[in-house]
């Protein structure tokens, strides 16, 4: 299972659309995802403030699109440390197929951070 995070008109779209393709395909070539254990260094890194965020699951076994293993692409000084361990994300080179995406929850933000949905798979 990997994870991306995902603006709800967004993703709103992508139904409507029949896949989805957020602004990183377009800029840097691939969609950013995150492994279980990445999710809330990418949140509290790049989306502190952001509303109407949701966590998107994704079974990679699902996935049309190319999948690569690879360096961060943009990482920030809080997370420095968090990206030395965690030395590899996923990037989805091409539109995510909307099968692929098993579950949906929405990634609330507390004034302590994010934190992750009790039932996440």
């Amino acid at each position: 299972m990997i994870y991306h995070i995902a603006r709800r008109a967004r993703w709103t779209e992508a139904k409507l659309l029949g896949s989805y393709r957020p602004p990183s395909l377009a800029a840097d070539g691939f969609i950013h995802c995150s492994r279980r254990d990445q999710i809330l260094s990418v949140a509290n890194d790049f989306y502190r403030g952001a509303r109407e965020l949701q966590l998107l699951c994704i079974d990679e076994s699902k996935l049309t699109a190319g999948l690569r293993w690879e360096a961060p692409a943009h990482p920030q000084p809080a997370s420095v440390a968090a990206t030395s361990r965690e030395a590899s994300f996923p990037h989805l080179y091409g539109p995510l197929n909307l099968d692929a995406v098993v579950a949906l929850f929405d990634l609330v933000e507390s004034d302590a951070g994010f934190t992750l949905p009790g039932d996440l798979p």
